[in-house]
């Protein structure tokens, strides 16, 4: 799903950290190595047909490459 964040995103939780990450191996060969953490949070987000919602949203960070392979887990509104 194609999306774009309105505002920030709140209630930022850790998911998993390094190995603890089921996809690790693959966001390293991607990405490169770093400290891997999966996090999940609260923010506005703005779809591709223009309507915006609430929803809980998923992705992967590394300190000095940043968020990557955001999706939307869930809609909360």
């Amino acid at each position: 799903m194609i999306f774009e964040l309105v505002g920030k995103i709140e209630e930022v939780e850790i998911i998993a950290i390094g190995e603890g990450i089921h996809d690790i191996m693959r966001l390293e060969k991607q990405f490169g190595p770093g400290r891997w953490r999966k996090l999940k949070g609260v923010a506005l987000v703005r779809l591709q047909h223009g309507a915006v919602r609430k929803a809980e949203v998923h992705w992967y960070e590394a300190h000095g490459i940043g968020k990557k392979k955001m999706k939307i887990k869930r809609f909360l509104d």
